[in-house]
């Protein structure tokens, strides 16, 4: 998994490096991470801490709007309970989930982000930006916790799909410290856009979706 994100974000900045009038960024994100559903039967139990990275690559398109793309990592999670006893499918056996027992899902994202950015002109050493975007994203590792059945960490790729595809918006600063480079501080919203989770003909049929807040910190140059 390491080599494949690693490999992944040399090409990102190998890519880029040909173009002019590129900045680059670094940012690690905290995040708050839950699942919103569509079904009364199926909700979500609490918000569960996360984190990101990413590398990202801006480049001006005309006065004050740039065009935004790299690639992020994203570990998040979230808790649903069904009210009635359902089946969950691992590799290699069933198992049944008493109703009211919680799941938690601990997924790991890998994403190519692709934006557009708007940003203020520089007021002293400040300068105000909001980015809205698409984040099209594989699942490179899908396990769950379930302690109404002792399970903990198990793979579960049957239960959830590997593609999927979602939209941010946030907003913050930059703070210039020296020539081209800028400390970053900001706050963002994500969804995913389609159902993290597969249905099954033996379960009730729900839409549940992977919703983040992320807290970014961050340097461009």
């Amino acid at each position: 998994m390491k080599a494949i994100m690693v490999v992944a974000f040399a090409a990102s900045i190998s890519t880029a490096s040909f173009a002019q009038d590129y900045r680059y960024g670094l940012y690690l994100s905290p995040m708050i991470s839950w699942f919103g559903t569509d079904v009364e039967n199926v909700s979500n139990k609490g918000a569960r801490a996360g984190f990101g990275a990413s590398i990202t690559a801006e480049r001006h398109l005309t006065d004050n709007w740039y065009f935004t793309s790299g690639v992020g990592f994203s570990a998040v999670s979230g808790r649903l309970v069904n009210s009635s006893p359902s089946f969950f499918r691992f590799p290699d056996h069933t198992s049944t989930i008493p109703g009211g027992e919680p799941v938690v899902y601990r997924l790991q994202y890998l994403s190519i982000p692709v934006g557009a950015k708007i940003k203020t002109t520089e007021t002293g050493y400040l300068v105000y930006f909001a980015e809205f975007g698409l984040d099209p994203k594989v699942a490179i590792s899908r396990r769950v916790d379930i302690p109404s059945i002792n399970v903990e960490g198990k793979r579960a790729s049957g239960e959830i799909k590997s593609l999927n595809a979602g939209f941010h918006l946030m907003g913050g600063a930059e703070y210039s410290i020296d020539g081209n480079a800028s400390l970053v501080l900001g706050i963002g919203f994500e969804s995913n856009v389609f159902d993290t989770t597969r249905d099954y003909e033996t379960n009730e049929s729900d839409r549940s979706t992977q919703k983040m807040i992320r807290f970014i910190f961050g340097i461009n140059f």
